[in-house]
């Protein structure tokens, strides 16, 4: 069965102001497209890019860095810096969030919020076990039999133990400098959430040195809050952070 691939989206709004929004690790644009079409309709132009080997077989992930993912982060960053946006704010979920606080020490940004985001590389037994239920459900979507599946999935988790510690080298990284970062910040945390260390938001709430900064938790959300229960409630505030910004 061929699997139709997913694509980086622009949406387009009327007016001077643009949210780039960062998916999750082994996730896509979907991740973040309700919430982008929310924005759209409420005067934000929203894009949305796949980061090199997402989107398709996991297989792909294994010959790609964080260092990659974060050169696609800035090369969209710059993309609508060149559609003319210089007015930009920053939303992504879970890595989203690691390589939005990157930008926002590296970048000048509006405002940042991060969603479910790990600061400590304490989750890896969760990740590999994600890793290896989305890699089985493809393989289920693409038609191959159980033995098939079982063997292709032993061999990808072997070949992948490099990317985990590429994976947790760059979170460490990004721990270690969000105390430069003076960007308004809301974090987001899902109390359900058991793929990484919730205690995560406490660190990136009070480690920026934004002057303005909040942090909600959301009792009835699990990792990908975005899509989860409350995700109306989410786009809600999320647009309540953004139009307190100064735009100007």
């Amino acid at each position: 069965m061929k699997i139709k691939q997913p694509e980086p989206f622009t949406f387009k709004a009327e007016g001077d102001r643009a949210v780039l929004l960062l998916h999750g690790f082994t996730g896509h644009s979907a991740d973040v497209r309700m919430l982008g079409r929310f924005l759209q309709k409420n005067g934000y132009t929203a894009h949305a890019p796949i980061y090199r080997g997402h989107g398709q077989e996991l297989e792909a992930l294994i010959d790609v860095t964080p260092e990659q993912w974060w050169a696609d982060v800035m090369d969209s960053y710059n993309y609508l810096k060149e559609l003319g946006y210089k007015k930009i704010a920053v939303a992504g979920l879970s890595l989203g969030g690691v390589l939005g606080l990157k930008l926002a020490y590296s970048e000048p940004i509006k405002g940042i919020v991060t969603m479910c985001s790990p600061m400590f590389f304490d989750n890896e037994e969760q990740l590999t076990q994600g890793f290896r239920l989305k890699a089985k459900q493809y393989k289920q979507l693409e038609g191959k039999d159980k033995e098939t599946i079982e063997e292709e999935i032993n061999e990808l988790m072997d070949e992948s133990k490099d990317m985990f510690t590429q994976l947790g080298q760059f979170i460490t990284s990004v721990h270690d400098e969000i105390d430069q970062i003076y960007a308004p910040a809301f974090v987001v945390q899902a109390e359900k959430d058991e793929m990484i260390n919730t205690e995560s938001a406490n660190y990136i709430y009070n480690t920026v040195e934004a002057n303005e900064k909040n942090i909600k938790w959301y009792k009835n959300s699990g990792h990908v809050i975005t899509m989860d229960q409350e995700k109306e409630q989410l786009h809600e505030d999320i647009l309540e952070f953004l139009n307190s910004l100064d735009w100007s």
